[in-house]
């Protein structure tokens, strides 16, 4: 009878996930030869590809797609056996994705109380903004994540978090300026679309002068008062203000739900979604 090789099946998960064997071989702790070398193996033994190959990376194949189905459910169901059996709790890797302010702000308060109960549970984070997040939880390249999401009052939404100008000061010279300079995420994302608007809806005139997902680039450009940016309450750090209430249109509230990328996900999945559910909304 022939037999698959776990360890095999498990590298292949992660390279399937992370679209990339050099990343790949980053997370799992092994050469990029070596891991090339085991999904040969694997090919050889299906006796099917399982990957295009490319020089931006690797995408599955159909045979691929529908291996990455069962090798996940076969791997969720050892590793909820060594639990078991072994009775020392939760062990696995589960893969989060978050947007760098619920990162900075909830994840340490968060992920404290998970990892003490659960310290064999491996956490592998990918910080991104909701826009990119989704694609990655359809194409099961994570497994579960914090989204933002418009409407706060949704039965999806496990924490509100309200939009605030930020800057210098809490009413900083610039503010004078005919074309108020701003810095925001990209446009697709929620704090753009809503300090435009909330900018249009009183007719203030304003101009984008930085545009970045990178959240320490926004807080960079507002420290230096070049601009003012739009931040969560919460994420706000110490030594940047909110600006004044009634020298900026209001900016409205939004929602944090949690999406998962499996229907019947593994029991780390599961553990690590109810853990958020529960102490997400005590965090500061």
């Amino acid at each position: 009878m022939r037999n698959l090789d776990l360890s095999l099946l498990r590298n292949f998960t992660v390279i399937a996930r992370a679209g990339s064997i050099s990343v790949a071989s980053f997370q799992v702790g092994r050469t990029q030869s070596t891991l090339s070398m085991q999904m040969q193996r694997l090919e050889d033994f299906l006796e099917l590809a399982l990957f295009h190959r490319t020089g931006s990376g690797v995408r599955l194949t159909a045979a691929g797609e529908k291996l990455l189905v069962h090798a996940e459910h076969l791997l969720a169901g050892h590793d909820e056996i060594l639990a078991d059996m072994g009775g020392s709790g939760l062990k696995g890797s589960v893969t989060l994705g978050c947007p760098e302010d619920y990162s900075i702000a909830f994840l340490p308060a968060v992920l404290e109380g998970f990892f003490e109960r659960h310290p064999d549970v491996e956490l592998r984070m990918v910080c991104a903004p909701t826009t990119e997040l989704r694609p990655l939880l359809q194409r099961r390249q994570i497994d579960i994540a914090l989204v933002s999401v418009p409407d706060a009052a949704s039965g999806e939404v496990i924490r509100s978090e309200k939009f605030v100008w930020v800057g210098k000061g809490s009413e900083p010279e610039i503010l004078s300026r005919t074309a108020l300079p701003l810095a925001l995420s990209a446009p697709t994302t929620l704090d753009f679309r809503a300090a435009c608007s909330a900018m249009e809806g009183i007719s203030r005139r304003y101009r984008v002068a930085f545009a970045s997902n990178s959240l320490a680039g926004l807080i960079a450009i507002a420290r230096s008062g070049h601009a003012i940016s739009v931040l969560t309450e919460t994420a706000v750090p110490a030594d940047l203000h909110v600006i004044s209430a009634g020298l900026l249109p209001e900016l409205p509230t939004i929602g944090i739900a949690l999406e998962l990328a499996e229907p019947r996900p593994s029991s780390v999945v599961t553990a690590l979604a109810d853990h958020i559910r529960a102490v997400l909304p005590q965090v500061g």
